[in-house]
């Protein structure tokens, strides 16, 4: 199969939500694709052949669809995964920052012992929209002093231009205006 026919794959079995979690939005569903095994197998392979050539030094995935795939990145590259998580959620010595979403405010939190000065950063996580988490999640990295070498999602909605705010490499398998 195909890099094509593993991305329709992919956008075959992302299910698809109207109005949900309010009227005019449109909820684009990962779940759909661990639901289909092809797919599934599909998403690694494509996931694998992206990662290969990238120089990691570690691969952090956002809370909580990040967690999903991190970790299959991990495998594949033989680095380390560390989550960033929301407020409250880590043990031990962490950092903030704290971002505005379109409805309040969050925090996401990194464990500092876990990450260094200089350190070849990917961030993972299931979607990209508007950007305000990504854009959130690279803060804190940098803010250890890391470096984020790009930033993967499965899914892009590329008309909320989330990506133009984010001032990294970004790549996603499957994009909808």
């Amino acid at each position: 199969m195909n890099k094509d026919e593993k991305i329709q794959l992919l956008r075959d079995a992302i299910d698809i939500y109207p109005n949900f979690p309010k009227p005019g939005i449109i909820y684009r569903d990962i779940f759909g694709v661990f639901r289909n095994i092809v797919a599934l197998r599909a998403m690694k392979d494509l996931i694998v052949e992206h990662i290969l050539f990238l120089e990691v030094d570690l691969v952090v995935g956002l809370d909580s669809r990040g967690f999903l795939f991190g970790p299959i990145i991990c495998m594949e590259l033989g680095k380390p995964f560390l989550p960033v998580r929301k407020k409250g959620k880590l043990p031990g010595n962490v950092v903030q920052h704290t971002f505005t979403l379109e409805y309040g405010q969050d925090t996401f939190e990194i464990q500092t012992k876990h990450i260094k000065k200089g350190t070849r950063v990917l961030i993972v996580d299931d979607l990209l929209a508007t950007g305000g988490s990504m854009l959130a999640a690279i803060s804190l990295i940098k803010s250890t002093g890391a470096e984020v070498i790009e930033c993967l999602t499965i899914i892009e909605l590329t008309g909320l231009k989330g990506r133009e705010k984010l001032g990294v490499p970004v790549h996603s398998f499957v994009q909808y205006d």
